[in-house]
């Protein structure tokens, strides 16, 4: 019985239960194939019309039959384009997998292709703002320390065509064939690991400091259940765009964010503080240390160096005492009287015959004068 028999006898929807609908396998969103019936039927009607009398010469059936089955063979001709990938079903069994370009398969009903769009980014946003307010039923969960957030957060996500499986097909196969509703799915897991992933961290942590790692296990674990689902999606991003807080608390988180950032302002200020000041006192203590050391060194080397010198003028000593000795009275007394003025009274000589008075002052002018000219001299 034919598939375009309306009678409402018999299976209305071919052998398979369900006539094929091309486009995107289950969901059925593509160009219908050809009736092969129906173009038998049309070039019936044709035949007819070119030869009224019903009688056709052997050689005018074979070539309509040719034609018939060349246009038959052609319908198996398909194009994907750069942004699809093809999936080839024969009575329905995914059986390869094509790149962008021109391609052939068996005429239909024995092969179909379906073509779906795999470098596309897909993005489902959950929480989002509709007509003025919030999905409160996606949005809202209940973080650890029993606060209740409000989540608004993006899924990117593509199919995944470029990974190949043990049966040799991509992600795609998965994609067409293993889920209903893909957004959907998507959106479902990916609340339901945003759910766990905030069940298990405070409300402040969310909102601030752990965002990030929010975004990066969402991802992980939305990634690892579509992978356990045999999904054929590929999660390229998870980002958080907004945590406000509940209406009823509003000001008082307000407040709470005013006391945080004064309290960052202050340990700013101080670690600058901390900064400026340490190592400061540091160079200071090191330019301490180090004077010291070099005074330390000087005094051992002065100590030794007199002590070497002691040595080696007790050394001459013992060898010649009254030499030495004289020498020290020299040199010490040269060493006292150098730069002072200085008058030698003989004793022994001529000199008993001297009155008491002597102007000893007067007599060390002259020889003060005549040193002062010498030096102008030279």
């Amino acid at each position: 019985m034919p598939w375009n028999d309306n009678s409402g006898n018999g299976n209305a929807g071919g052998p398979w239960g369900q006539r094929p609908s091309g486009g995107r396998g289950p969901r059925g969103s593509g160009p219908q194939p050809t009736d092969f019936e129906d173009m038998i039927q049309k070039g019936r009607d044709r035949m007819r019309q070119a030869f009224p009398s019903g009688q056709l010469p052997g050689s005018a059936w074979l070539i309509g039959i040719l034609l018939v089955v060349l246009v038959w063979l052609a319908t198996g001709i398909y194009t994907v384009q750069q942004d699809q990938q093809g999936v080839v079903l024969r009575f329905g069994k995914a059986v390869r997998t094509t790149e962008p370009g021109l391609h052939y398969h068996l005429p239909y009903p024995i092969e179909t292709v379906e073509r779906p769009q795999v470098t596309k980014n897909n993005a489902e946003i959950i929480g989002e703002i509709v007509n003025g307010r919030r999905n409160e039923i996606q949005g809202h969960m209940l973080t650890r320390d029993e606060n209740i957030a409000y989540v608004e957060f993006s899924v990117n996500w593509r199919i995944q065509h470029d990974k190949k499986f043990d049966n040799g097909l991509t992600g795609t196969f998965l994609y067409l064939f293993n889920i209903q509703d893909p957004e959907e799915s998507v959106r479902a897991v990916a609340e339901s690991a945003m759910r766990e992933v905030v069940g298990r961290n405070t409300m402040e942590f969310v909102r601030t400091k752990g965002r990030d790692k929010v975004q990066q296990e969402t991802q992980e674990i939305t990634q690892r259940a579509l992978d356990e689902y045999g999904a054929g999606i590929l999660i390229t991003q998870v980002q958080v765009k907004e945590t406000p807080p509940p209406k009823p608390v509003e000001e008082s988180f307000l407040d709470l964010n005013a006391a945080r950032q004064n309290k960052e302002r202050s340990e700013n200020q101080a670690l600058r503080y901390q900064n400026r000041v340490i190592p400061e006192a540091r160079g200071q203590a090191f330019r301490i240390i180090q004077e010291a050391e070099a005074y330390r060194q000087q005094t051992v080397e002065q100590a030794l160096g007199q002590a070497n010198r002691f040595n080696a003028i007790y050394s001459v000593y013992k060898d010649a005492k009254s030499v030495t000795r004289e020498r020290m009275f020299l040199e010490t007394m040269e060493r006292v009287l150098a730069g002072k003025n200085k008058v030698v009274i003989d004793q022994n000589g001529s000199g008993s015959g001297v009155v008491p008075y002597l102007p000893l002052n007067e007599l060390s002018r002259p020889a003060r004068n005549q040193e002062d000219e010498e030096e102008q001299q030279q």
